[in-house]
């Protein structure tokens, strides 16, 4: 269900886009970086899960008709900012302590995948890519339909972008090994994130305060 004449530029276009540096990087990146390799793999998960149901919702059109009316925009917008500023908060106020056993790394880990989840479907900024990507590379030479080409896509899409972000969590997880073993990094590493978190909802909103510019 994709034009093998178009898929080259396609995986081009795509692995380029992965290595532009952005919001989800960032959140995969420091929560393998803070709590190790398994919470990375559950946030890179929960970033595919994002991206498969925004491929969903631009294959069926919903995303359109969300991307042409501003004030569904804008609440997106507003709650995004509002959802990682109560997650940079909520880590800010957690407790310094050590890294979680077991059982806390398996919570942290299911806490994590909701979190990259949400951040990414209330970023309006990923919604309109799905929006504006996705549909170049349909071709009306193929007897499958808009929507079909436009699931094969995404599918492409988010398999190699859970790739390059596994990835980059054994790399980066590899590194935080032996902060995980200091003492005073583990004892405000709760804060680190925290301080990720409002990187992540000063990023957002600025980015859109730019484009309303």
């Amino acid at each position: 269900m994709i034009d093998l004449a178009l898929l080259p530029l396609y995986l081009t276009t795509v692995i380029a886009l992965l290595l532009i540096p952005g919001p989800d990087m960032l959140l995969i990146a420091s929560s393998s970086l803070s709590y190790g390799k398994k919470v990375g793999v559950y946030a890179s998960f929960g970033n595919a899960t994002s991206g498969l149901i925004l491929t969903l919702l631009a294959a069926l059109g919903v995303s359109a008709l969300i991307a042409l009316n501003p004030i569904a925009l804008e609440v997106l917008r507003i709650a995004g900012g509002l959802y990682l500023l109560k997650m940079g908060w909520d880590c800010m106020r957690a407790a310094p302590s050590q890294a979680p056993e077991i059982a806390g790394q398996k919570k942290l880990a299911r806490q994590l995948y909701r979190r990259a989840v949400i951040s990414n479907l209330l970023n309006p900024k990923a919604l309109i890519f799905f929006v504006l990507f996705l549909p170049q590379f349909v071709s009306s030479q193929l007897t499958a339909s808009s929507a079909e080409q436009m699931l094969a896509l995404g599918l492409v899409l988010n398999i190699m972008g859970l790739s390059f972000n596994l990835l980059l969590v054994a790399l980066v997880g590899s590194l935080g090994k032996n902060l995980l073993d200091n003492e005073k990094f583990r004892s405000n590493q709760n804060k680190f994130m925290g301080l990720i978190f409002f990187v992540l909802a000063i990023w957002l909103l600025a980015s859109q305060l730019q484009s309303v510019g």
